[in-house]
């Protein structure tokens, strides 16, 4: 009975927030075909898991939430120059860099499947992220 009552107060072992990872590395690579809901669910389950993870899967939950991080701002950076280079596009000059903009987004969504995906191989395989 004594051991049930008292809290854990030692540290978890190495897959402490494994199956955390996991989930969430699945949520992002599953943001694409959701319109990016899931990658934002897989942020507030990396971040929930953050304090409790241990060891590799706290190295992946970090590499998570710095993903989702820098692909959020160059995507938000991209989306703003599409912007102007679609207003551009009216007296034509802005045509080219529309199509630039358009690739480069395309790109970084790729790039961010790919990143993704290999994070879940690696952690998988029990290899840092």
């Amino acid at each position: 009975m004594s051991d049930l009552s008292q809290p854990r107060l030692s540290t978890g072992g190495e897959s402490e927030g494994k199956p955390a990872a996991l989930v969430a590395w699945g949520l992002f690579i599953l943001s694409i075909p959701s319109a990016n809901v899931l990658v934002l669910v897989g942020l507030v389950i990396a971040y929930a898991a953050r304090t409790s993870a241990t060891g590799l899967a706290r190295q992946h939950i970090e590499a998570q939430i710095a993903l989702f991080w820098s692909v959020f701002w160059w995507t938000i950076a991209l989306w703003v120059l599409i912007a102007i280079s679609a207003v551009a596009s009216i007296i034509l000059i802005g045509i080219p860099f529309l199509l630039l903009f358009g690739v480069l987004w395309f790109l970084l969504s790729v790039w961010f499947t790919v990143k993704s995906i290999l994070g879940i191989l690696n952690l998988v395989a029990d290899r840092p992220a």
